[in-house]
């Protein structure tokens, strides 16, 4: 391996889970292979670059990838002195995902609970882990408001935690299943104190999640920890956002209603839950178009 590129692996190690370096390492490489300067590059040549990923059949989620992968080359070329400017600090993709939200695509409750299962090497990863998908599959939380969360947003004696309001949505405070009460508590006294004595972790940190490093979580890392539960659902797709999205299904599925799911979801507006409602009238008057006996 070129001595740049062992720079920027130990810079990216320092900051992301194992996952999110390979993916950030190889997309790195292939940039610094396939662009003449890259030290020099500005944002003309970033962006002709992307547009060759695109031509390349890149999706959105490999072209953001790509993307992230080249924000943190430059992130380190500024930290270590070689370049001033941030050439694609500020560039952003405007692909379109698909915002049509497809139920027969979501996840039951019983297949979400699947994601609490695997085992882990270490015992402290496991149950960090079990702790982040929990607060998926059982609150919905986005990848922001997980990441966000400080200790004491966690109240162990009442069984609740509380979610801090962003630009989409409202804080709330939501109760815990009696399983995430337990995992929680062995979590923030027993081994998030061992997280925070790893290499990079610091004492006086307050944010819940930390990973192998002893540094916060970070949405990336959150994506990819999911996406590694993907063999359990071949050929679908599974990330944090589609479980948010069964949380709601599911919910709805229960006859909540909808005030409900908004307040508990903490969207300030009920119409993107209406949505949901909305899809699953148009897949019911899809199956009886198809099963209508004069069709």
């Amino acid at each position: 391996m070129k001595q740049e590129q062992q720079n920027v692996l130990e810079y990216l190690q320092s900051k992301y889970h194992p996952i999110t370096v390979t993916h950030y390492l190889l997309e790195t490489n292939r940039y610094l292979d396939a662009v003449e300067n890259p030290e020099t590059a500005g944002y003309n040549d970033i962006l002709a670059y992307i547009g060759q990923l695109r031509g390349k059949g890149y999706t959105t989620d490999k072209l953001l990838t790509a993307l992230l992968a080249l924000k943190q080359y430059y992130h380190w070329l500024i930290k270590t002195g070689k370049r001033k400017d941030h050439p694609c600090r500020y560039l952003n993709l405007k692909d379109k995902r698909s915002k049509q939200i497809q139920l027969q695509d979501l996840f039951s409750e019983a297949e979400l609970l699947l994601l609490m299962e695997r085992k882990e090497k270490y015992k402290i990863i496991e149950i960090k882990n079990k702790v982040l998908m929990s607060l998926l599959i059982y609150q919905g939380l986005m990848t922001g408001e997980l990441c966000a969360l400080k200790v004491q947003d966690i109240n162990l004696s009442e069984g609740t935690v509380y979610v801090k309001g962003s630009g989409n949505t409202n804080s709330r405070t939501i109760g815990l299943h009696i399983s995430q009460v337990m995992l929680l508590n062995k979590y923030i006294h027993e081994l998030r104190p061992k997280l925070l004595k790893r290499k990079y972790g610091n004492a006086g940190s307050d944010v819940l999640l930390l990973n192998w490093l002893g540094t916060p979580e970070t949405p990336d890392i959150v994506d990819n920890i999911t996406q590694s539960f993907k063999h359990l659902f071949p050929g679908r797709k599974l990330n944090p956002t589609r479980i948010r999205q069964s949380v709601i299904a599911n919910l709805l599925k229960k006859g909540k209603d909808v005030r409900v799911v908004q307040v508990y979801m903490g969207y300030k507006s009920p119409d993107t839950i209406e949505k949901y409602k909305q899809s699953n009238i148009e897949q019911l008057q899809s199956g009886i178009d198809k099963s209508h006996p004069l069709r």
